[in-house]
């Protein structure tokens, strides 16, 4: 599976920055063509509708380089970490987050993602983990880094939202055993804990 990912991304990744800069008709044919194999190729591995791989990499543009996605480590002063059920996970558990916005740093995506999904207000704090995902979590139909945020909590109440519900804190041995482990793992809310223990740690990176 994971051979088969990697072949896919690194075919669509090519496809996608080949039509970029195609220069003739005839090349824009042979990279769509490429781009049509690697959404075979990963719907083979993993079951999904070719036609729905297929959409989601035409939806690709430009140059092909890794997505972001933003995490946030927020504490109450009780210190306990800020959790989310993902609807879109069968409700498991996660960090708040999400992929950062196009025109927003991103200590500004993820005080957006924090906002959106819990209702708390929170300010970036320190940047704790800049992680490589396939290094981490299970790997995802695109390549993604993982920027992990200390956030300190301000203001707000808890709310869930459409992507989101039950935000709560949870004190480090009481962490729900069903992650949604593509967005968060149980190492990663670990290495959390540890920041906070010492704040003088360095940032974690790769």
């Amino acid at each position: 599976m994971t051979d088969l990912l990697r072949l896919a991304r690194e075919l669509q990744s090519l496809a996608q920055t080949g039509l970029r800069y195609a220069a003739d008709h005839y090349a824009t044919e042979r990279y769509e063509a490429v781009r049509r194999i690697a959404a075979q190729l990963l719907a083979g591995a993993t079951g999904p509708d070719v036609q729905r791989l297929q959409d989601l990499y035409e939806s690709q543009t430009g140059d092909a380089t890794p997505k972001v996605d933003v995490r946030a480590a927020v504490f109450d002063d009780l210190g306990r970490i800020l959790l989310v059920r993902e609807t879109s996970d069968a409700g498991r558990w996660t960090l708040p987050g999400g992929w950062a916005n196009v025109n927003d740093t991103p200590s500004e995506s993820v005080v957006r993602e924090v906002v959106e999904e819990t209702g708390f207000v929170v300010e970036a704090a320190k940047l704790l983990m800049v992680q490589d995902r396939d290094r981490h979590n299970p790997p995802g139909v695109f390549h993604s880094y993982k920027l992990f945020f200390s956030c300190t909590l301000t203001g707000g109440s808890a709310r869930g939202s459409h992507e989101t519900s039950d935000p709560a804190f949870f004190a480090r041995d009481s962490i729900p055993h069903d992650l949604s482990l593509g967005r968060t793992t149980p190492t990663q809310i670990r290495r959390c804990f540890e920041h906070l223990d010492d704040p003088d740690l360095p940032t974690d990176f790769d």
